[in-house]
């Protein structure tokens, strides 16, 4: 008997990420010591009113039965939320639970467009934004973030027809990997844009709490008519530590998240309520922990980024995220070969920026997921390694 299975699967190789973890456990298992700044999963503990809230709605037995819907007290702890940290109105019908961010981005195209309608995606850009629309069987096109534009997309430069022909576009920023932040003056020209195209915004707002330097993250509907055509993805992952628990959520434009809604309604049975009471407890809780993480991770950033300049390796700081982003250095053209080159030399693990696009081609991204001791000796390792 011949297996088939689907053409699209095709694309879903195991790819440059498997590779990375296999060479890093040949290192280790060498003996030598691995900095793993490739993955970005938030390593400071969750807070325990949280953890609490969680164990305490796992203790009851009702609270194993499927969801079927969001709590109304998680509804209003993100109407909260958002009036709060964002002075943005919500209402119960323009929110809806999703299991994490990457979940809500890889199934919402299902509810927005047909086969062959245009999705735009950021290039570079995390790899979730094109997957999503290509199980729709989208056609997908990428718009072009260089420097030269801050980071931007150039709106003016995107052809008509393929205006004409697209139904939503995915932007986020912060920017994983490119870790850059836009200006109020780039979302009050996205609204109208969008709008005169009838194009479907899709906000990824995950590192808005996770933004240095001074500056204060937004939400897309803070800004004007946002409403009429934005849907933004919210997540408790990063900010609040509670990656595993796969918490977010998707608000905006009503008519978008109903039908989004009606979607998921047909594909799972709700978020796991102690995860829900957990989700309540962190919205409703105390946001020292929030700050304090984020200067923490500037602090991390500092280390890196300028560590790595001071010994010649020219990585700009990071704006917003978790991460770093920077050109390979001179004299190197391949960043998959360089990466792997690193690890080997000095122990030091990023991820190769071609894995983000073809614009990541010769850069690489860095993960700030440890200590500020560690990333010293790290930076101290890439030093040593005679690769700078």
């Amino acid at each position: 008997m011949k297996l088939q299975v689907s053409d699209r699967m095709k694309a879903y190789e195991e790819g440059i990420f498997q590779l990375l973890n296999e060479k890093k456990e040949e290192v280790e298992k060498s003996g030598r010591k691995v900095y793993n700044l490739s993955v970005g999963t938030p390593d400071f503990p969750t807070e325990s009113h949280i953890i609490e809230a969680v164990t305490e709605a796992a203790k009851d037995p009702a609270n194993y039965k499927y969801a079927l819907k969001m709590l109304p007290e998680l509804a209003g702890a993100v109407i909260d939320r958002f009036r709060k940290r964002y002075h943005v109105e919500l209402s119960e019908k323009e929110i809806t639970d999703v299991y994490g961010s990457q979940e809500g981005i890889a199934h919402i195209g299902l509810s927005l467009c047909n086969p062959d309608d245009i999705v735009l995606v950021p290039d570079p850009g995390y790899p979730i934004f094109s997957i999503g629309p290509s199980l729709a069987m989208a056609d997908v096109r990428t718009y072009e973030l260089k420097p030269e534009n801050h980071y931007l997309p150039k709106l003016s430069d995107i052809d008509e027809e393929i205006c004409r022909k697209t139904r939503f576009m995915i932007v986020s920023y912060p920017l994983n990997p490119i870790c850059k932040i836009a200006p109020d003056s780039f979302y009050e020209e996205l609204i109208p844009w969008a709008k005169k195209h009838d194009i479907i915004i899709v906000h990824d707002n995950a590192y808005s709490d996770i933004i240095y330097d001074g500056h204060v993250g937004k939400s897309i509907l803070q800004f004007e008519g946002a409403k009429e055509n934005c849907v933004e993805f919210y997540s408790l992952s990063k900010s609040f530590c509670y990656t595993g628990a796969r918490m977010g959520f998707l608000v905006g434009n009503e008519y978008l998240v109903q039908n989004f809604k009606k979607l998921r309604s047909q594909i799972d049975y709700g978020t796991f309520l102690p995860v829900q009471y957990g989700a309540i407890a962190a919205l409703k809780g105390p946001d020292e922990g929030v700050f304090k993480r984020c200067a923490e991770y500037q602090r991390r950033r500092d280390a890196l980024c300028g560590g790595l300049r001071k010994i010649g390796w020219n990585i700009p700081d990071s704006e917003g995220t978790m991460f770093a982003w920077g050109k390979i250095p001179e004299g190197y053209s391949d960043d998959v070969a360089f990466v792997m080159e690193l690890l080997e030399k000095s122990g030091v693990l990023c991820t190769p920026g071609s894995s983000f696009g073809k614009l990541g081609k010769g850069h690489v991204r860095f993960a700030l997921t440890m200590p500020v001791e560690e990333i010293e000796k790290a930076v101290d390792a890439v030093a040593e390694s005679g690769m700078i």
